[in-house]
């Protein structure tokens, strides 16, 4: 039977790792910081690993004060907690940019799937506008089980890794561009009109939403499903 803590301003679902194979995670944004660590402790109180997304600095800040014991990275904007057992995952995800202002997102993906016990190998700054480093790069990218794209601009570096390699690619269209690149629908549109086969898009900016997709693809293919 499914629990939940009711906090009254908030539910929390205490048996999602039973159903998914991942502990909660909550989104920070809109909540105050009494509330997000009131959150934080109930999952404590019951040993319940969980991590936080799209964290601001004032809210870790606040966090520290209360000395609840949680990691937080200010580049990917991920709160991670330092209690409970979280399960290692067999396989390697590799994170790619196109460019340094790709890594906040990259790195919401790489922050993700390593808290939920996978290990990552990081390309950044390999876009296509240079095509010889990610070239250079090729043949380690090709080890990986699965490949996570972040890009911006117009969104090209997901469809050459997919003509590159036989992994699945993962595609993060970043809001990192001028004007015309509508702050990332322009790479969103590319990644979907793709011509390269078996890649998938998340939304802008979702860093989070690729890392939970990679490693739901890494559990499945431990249960040789």
């Amino acid at each position: 039977m499914d629990k939940i803590k009711d906090l009254g301003f908030a539910k929390l679902d205490l048996s999602r790792s039973e159903r998914t194979g991942q502990s909660e995670t909550v989104f920070c944004p809109g909540k105050t910081s009494e509330q997000l660590a009131a959150i934080l402790l109930a999952f404590q109180e019951e040993n319940i690993p969980v991590l936080g997304t799209k964290c601001s600095a004032e809210q870790a800040e606040f966090l520290a004060e209360k000395q609840i014991p949680v990691t937080y990275d200010p580049t990917s904007k991920i709160l991670s907690s330092n209690w409970g057992a979280r399960p290692l995952l067999k396989g390697k995800i590799a994170v790619c940019t196109g460019g340094t202002a790709d890594i906040p997102a990259a790195e919401e993906a790489a922050k993700t799937i390593e808290f939920f016990g996978a290990e990552v190998d990081r390309h950044y700054d390999v876009g296509v506008a240079g095509l010889h480093r990610l070239l250079a790069r090729v043949d380690q990218i090709r080890e990986a089980d699965i490949v996570i794209a972040a890009a911006g601009m117009e969104g090209a570096l997901g469809s050459v890794i997919a003509g590159l390699t036989d992994a699945p690619v993962i595609a993060i269209p970043t809001s990192v561009g001028y004007g015309a690149s509508f702050e990332g629908i322009a790479p969103l549109l590319a990644m979907l009109n793709s011509c390269a086969e078996g890649m998938s898009v998340v939304n802008i900016d979702n860093g989070f939403g690729a890392g939970v997709l990679a490693c739901r693809i890494l559990r499945m293919k431990g249960r040789n499903r």
